[in-house]
C-alpha cells in the first residue's frame, strides 16, 4: 500500500485539534500490522466543548433557510464525488476495504447525501382541522430535535456518516459525532469536506474518542437523541443510559440474514450475488449481508458447486491492489474470534467446510487474512448459524418447502434483512409477509438505497435510516391549535 496515513484531528466545529484529553490510539497498518498513525482521542472534556459550541449556534441553524441547507449538502455531495479515489484509499487504510468496494461505498454515500439534500426544502406539516370543520384551527409543524449524538462503528464509516449525519443536518439539527478510532481516516476527510461545503462552525463536530467520550455524548442533557450503529452489547449500555435520561434513540445493530434460494431463480446470478455479498463485500464484515444461504433441495448440490467455483476466483490480499476481492478483517482479535468459531463448528460436527476455515497462509500468514470460507450442511441451531461471523464466509443450509425455509430463516434473534431468490411473484409476496426482518430484498434488490427505509427488528435494533422515515427520526412534529376564544363558562 503506497498511500500514507493522513493526520487525524478532533474536529470541534471548525477547530482542528491534534490531541485530546482521551490520549491516543495506535492505528495499525491493515496489511503489515505496523503502527502507521497515532490517533488523538476525545474525552468528556471535548464532548462538553462540542455541545457548548452546538448550543451557541443551534437556533441560528434551525432558522437557516432550507434552501441554504440543501445547497450545503449538495456541495458536500459534489466534494465527496471529487474525492472518490482518495476516500476509497482512506477506506483501505482504515480497515482493509478493497478499492472496488471502497469506491462503491463512496458512490453510495454521495447518493445518500444528495437524497437528504433534496428533503431540506420539502419538510411540511399537516392541516388537521379548520374553524368550520371542528371549531378550531390545528396544524402540525416539523421541527429539528436540537443537538443529536451519532456514534458509528468501524465497518463502512463513510456510508454511516452519510446515512446519519446528512439526514440530521437536513432536518436542521446540530450533530456531535464519534466515529470509531480504529477507522479514523475516511471520517477525517469527511469532516474536512463538510467544512469546505459550508457547514457552519459549531453545527457539526466529529472526533474519535474513548468510551468515556461516548458515554458523555449519550448522557449529556443537551444531546436530545442518539443514533447508534454497532453491536448489541454496546447498544444495551447506551439504552440503559438513554432510559435514565428518557432519551430516544435509533439502533442499527447487525444481523444474521437469510437468503432463500428457489429452483425458479437465475441460479448462477444468485450464486454470484451470494459470494460477493458474503465474501467480497467488506470481507464479510457487514450487518445486512445474506450470510445464511437457504437452498431448496432440488438445486442444493448445483448451487453449492457454483458457490465453490466462484469463491475460488476471489483473490485475497492487499486491498490497494485493484485485482484483490478480499482484504483483511479489521484486527487480530477479529481474526482469532472468526477462526475460533470455525474450530468449534468443526469440533462439534455442526457443518462441513468445503473451502477455507482458517487463516490465509503464505505471504499473508502474518496479517489478519481469513481464507474465503464455504460452510455447508450447517446445523441451523449451532453458533455458526446463529451468531454473526463477520468474516469472509457463507453458511449454506438445505430446505424442502416454503414452511421449512421460513422456519429456518426466522430461527434467529436478529431481524435486519431477508432475501428471496425467486421469479415466482406470488411466492415472493407470500414469503415477504412471513419473514421476520426489517427489509426483504428480492433478486438482487439493494439493501441501503437512500430512498428506502432501512432498519431491523429483534436484536437488530429499531428505528429507520433512509426515506422520509429516516429524516423523521431527526424531527418532532409540534401541534398548534387555535381556538375561537370562546369562554369556559358560557353566559
Amino acid at each position: 500500500m503506497a498511500t500514507t496515513a493522513p493526520s487525524v484531528h478532533l474536529h470541534l466545529g471548525h477547530e482542528q485539534r491534534e490531541s485530546g484529553s482521551g490520549g491516543s490510539h495506535a492505528h495499525l497498518h491493515p496489511v503489515s500490522q505496523a503502527v502507521q498513525a497515532d490517533i488523538p482521542l476525545a474525552g468528556a472534556k471535548e464532548v462538553e466543548e462540542a455541545v457548548a459550541r452546538a448550543e451557541a449556534v443551534r437556533e441560528a441553524w434551525r432558522c437557516t433557510r432550507p434552501e441554504q441547507r440543501r445547497d450545503i449538502l449538495n456541495r458536500l455531495a459534489d466534494l465527496l464525488e471529487e474525492h472518490k479515489a482518495e476516500l476509497a484509499q482512506m477506506a483501505a487504510l482504515d480497515g482493509g476495504t478493497t478499492l472496488m468496494v471502497g469506491e462503491r461505498g463512496v458512490e453510495t454515500a454521495v447518493g445518500w447525501t444528495r437524497y437528504y439534500a433534496g428533503w431540506c426544502d420539502k419538510l411540511t406539516g399537516d392541516l388537521l382541522s379548520t374553524f368550520d370543520s371542528r371549531g378550531e384551527f390545528s396544524y402540525s409543524v416539523p421541527e429539528p430535535i436540537g443537538i443529536v449524538g451519532i456514534i458509528i462503528t468501524w465497518n463502512g464509516p463513510l456510508i454511516s456518516l452519510a446515512m446519519k449525519v446528512c439526514a440530521a443536518l437536513a432536518a436542521g439539527n446540530c450533530v456531535i459525532c464519534k466515529p470509531a478510532e480504529i477507522t479514523p481516516f475516511a471520517p477525517e476527510l469527511f469532516a474536512q469536506l463538510c467544512k469546505q461545503a459550508g457547514v457552519p462552525d459549531g453545527v457539526l463536530s466529529i472526533f474519535p474518542g474513548t468510551a468515556e467520550a461516548g458515554e458523555a455524548i449519550v448522557r449529556h442533557k443537551k444531546v436530545r437523541k442518539i443514533s447508534f450503529t454497532g453491536g448489541p452489547i454496546t447498544a444495551r449500555k447506551i439504552l440503559e443510559a438513554c432510559a435514565q435520561e428518557i432519551k430516544p434513540s435509533v439502533m442499527e445493530l447487525g444481523g444474521k440474514s437469510a437468503s432463500l434460494v428457489f429452483p425458479d431463480c437465475d441460479i448462477q446470478a444468485a450464486a454470484e450475488r451470494a459470494v460477493f455479498w458474503t465474501v467480497g463485500c467488506l470481507s464479510g464484515q457487514g450487518c445486512a449481508l445474506p450470510t445464511r444461504q437457504l437452498v431448496h433441495a432440488d438445486i442444493y448440490d448445483d448451487f453449492v458447486a457454483r458457490l465453490q467455483a466462484i469463491i475460488g476466483q476471489f483473490k485475497v490480499g492487499d486491498p490497494m491492489d485493484p485485482t484483490v476481492m478480499v482484504g483483511p478483517v479489521i484486527n487480530r482479535a477479529a481474526a482469532d474470534r472468526i477462526t475460533g468459531m470455525f474450530d468449534r463448528a468443526k469440533a462439534d460436527g455442526a457443518a462441513k467446510f468445503l473451502l477455507g476455515g482458517s487463516r490465509a497462509g503464505g505471504a499473508l500468514a502474518e496479517g489478519n487474512f481469513i481464507e474465503p470460507t464455504l460452510i455447508v450442511d450447517a446445523d441451523p441451531d449451532h453458533e455458526i448459524s446463529q451468531v454473526e461471523i463477520f468474516g469472509p464466509a457463507v453458511v449454506v443450509m438445505k430446505f424442502h418447502d416454503e414452511d421449512e425455509a421460513v422456519a429456518i430463516a426466522n430461527n434467529s434473534e436478529y431481524g435486519l434483512a431477508a432475501y428471496i431468490q425467486s421469479n415466482d411473484l406470488q411466492r415472493v409476496h407470500r414469503l415477504s409477509e412471513r419473514l421476520h426482518a426489517g427489509g426483504v430484498y428480492v433478486n438482487g434488490g439493494f439493501q441501503i438505497n437512500p430512498h428506502t427505509p432501512f432498519g431491523g427488528v429483534g436484536i437488530s435494533g429499531f428505528g429507520k435510516e433512509g426515506g422520509k422515515a429516516g429524516i423523521d427520526e431527526f424531527l418532532h412534529y409540534k401541534t398548534v391549535t387555535i381556538g375561537v376564544g370562546a369562554p369556559i363558562f358560557p353566559k
